[in-house]
């Protein structure tokens, strides 16, 4: 299956994160901001926002002298051992902190031998999850996490995964047509989030930026009821600008 991966925003920012990351690793004894500056390349300001972020998520330390060490969410998704329940554990306190962000039921789906699967989400009582009526898996065509997922895939990754899932009529704004689908998703720029205006479940709306890191297709989703649907595109732009912790949690 060939991807059809085009760099977003969050991708740029977790690489240049992961070489803030590898630059203060090699420090063992600290290292400075105007340092890391001049081994990374990137600008100061840039620089200060991204370990601003590192700070807060645990990956580096400011010792008393306010030189960067390495911290301890790092060491713990370094090691071999336990690092399956490290990296949901971290990626669980990212996706809680998202859902509060934007005031929605937060997920992250993965697209795993040609499947839609949630891996994890984030609920709250006052930001429920979306029903599952109709499996997700089935259902890709009427969601925003299908169509992101599906919208990573080249030609015929879409086309086989159609060929395996009919496109059946969830609600009256559905989409049906293969052609329509796919034409859509061709044409649909990496940066724009893939929204689900009722398609999937009358009285939901949803929302869909992609997490993709290597080979691994994914994305971050959210969704609200019909009645807060003036806030799905600010809610998105917010999803979208937060991602950046998500795919570092997956990359390291």
């Amino acid at each position: 299956m060939a991807l059809k991966h085009e760099p977003t925003a969050p991708y740029h920012s977790a690489q240049d994160a992961l070489r803030i990351l590898e630059a203060v690793a090699r420090h063992t004894a600290g290292v400075t901001d105007t340092e890391l500056a001049r081994d990374t390349g990137l600008a100061p300001e840039r620089l200060a926002t991204l370990l601003r972020m590192l700070r807060r998520e645990g990956y580096v330390e400011q010792i008393t002298d306010g030189a960067y060490v390495t911290g301890d969410a790092l060491s713990r998704l370094g090691s071999a051992e336990g690092r399956e329940q490290a990296v949901r554990e971290k990626l669980q306190r990212t996706l809680d902190r998202l859902r509060d962000s934007v005031g929605a039921a937060v997920y992250l789906s993965r697209y795993v031998d040609g499947e839609v699967r949630i891996a994890q989400y984030a609920d709250g009582p006052t930001t429920p999850v979306v029903n599952e009526w109709v499996d997700f898996r089935s259902s890709a065509h009427a969601t925003a996490i299908g169509k992101s997922l599906l919208g990573q895939l080249d030609h015929n990754g879409r086309r086989d995964h159609l060929s395996r899932h009919k496109l059946a009529r969830l609600t009256s704004r559905t989409i049906t047509s293969d052609k329509l689908l796919l034409s859509r998703l061709e044409t649909q720029p990496p940066t724009v989030p893939h929204l689900d205006l009722q398609e999937y479940a009358v009285g939901t709306v949803c929302a869909a930026v992609p997490v993709s890191a290597g080979t691994s297709v994914g994305c971050l989703a959210l969704s609200l009821p019909v009645e807060h649907a003036h806030r799905l595109r600010q809610a998105a732009d917010t999803l979208n600008r937060n991602a950046t912790p998500v795919l570092l949690s997956l990359a390291i």
